[in-house]
């Protein structure tokens, strides 16, 4: 198995300069990893230098509370394709969600959907904030919103990706949609936990040290 391909390799801090946004692309290219996931400012940027690349330029919806108003994150959604975006991770309404409001999550999950023109749509249901049950009720709204992936964190709240939450978010998807575990994984132990787990997909930051960690227990 080759983890490089599960990466989406991450830079999302609001002090991220031009320069590591232009390295990151350069890392991702070089190293094979799936995509780079950067903030919206940065698509055009990351779209000019992947050209060519195997490398996806992903980027955040709604990012990092999910709790703006739906036509907002469509907004988003539309100009981040039209920008050169492949993939966009979208935050959850966390509060509709907790507040039983499901009709209403159900809704912001489609209006960002159809804002994605068919490009790939990963939803953040940031696990950190929600009990179990509302964990698989975000999984299956997720699904029947059309989202390709369910994501586990932000990476911006109390906590990140989890190896029970992985395997409880697999458990409801299957093999219809991808799981992508993000938040906290810093290492190639923690990347290949979540992939055992029932992860497809990693988010980030140290995308080049857990590559450089497999090949050191190859």
């Amino acid at each position: 198995m080759d983890i490089a391909g599960y990466i989406d390799h991450t830079v999302l801090a609001a002090d991220a300069t031009r320069e590591r946004i232009e390295a990151l692309c350069k890392e991702a290219a070089e190293y094979g990893f799936a995509s780079v996931c950067v903030n919206s400012c940065w698509v055009p940027l990351a779209s000019k230098l992947l050209e060519g690349s195997s490398a996806k330029v992903c980027t955040v919806v709604g990012f990092p509370l999910g709790a703006m108003d739906s036509s907002a994150k469509a907004f988003e959604a539309r100009n981040a394709v039209d920008g050169g975006a492949d993939e966009i991770d979208m935050v959850i309404n966390v509060g509709f969600l907790k507040s039983g409001m499901t009709s209403e999550v159900l809704e912001d999950i489609k209006a960002v959907r159809e804002a994605c023109e068919g490009h790939t749509l990963k939803v953040i249901i940031e696990t950190c904030l929600l009990t179990d049950e509302e964990k698989r009720l975000a999984c299956e709204l997720s699904e029947k919103a059309g989202a390709d992936y369910v994501k586990t964190s932000t990476g911006f709240s109390t906590g990140g990706a989890t190896v029970e939450d992985v395997r409880l978010m697999r458990s409801v998807v299957g093999d219809r949609l991808g799981v992508k575990a993000s938040g906290g994984i810093r290492d190639y132990e923690t990347a290949l936990s979540m992939i055992e787990a029932g992860a497809s997909r990693i988010g980030a930051s140290a995308g080049v040290r857990i590559v450089r960690e497999q090949d050191e227990n190859r």
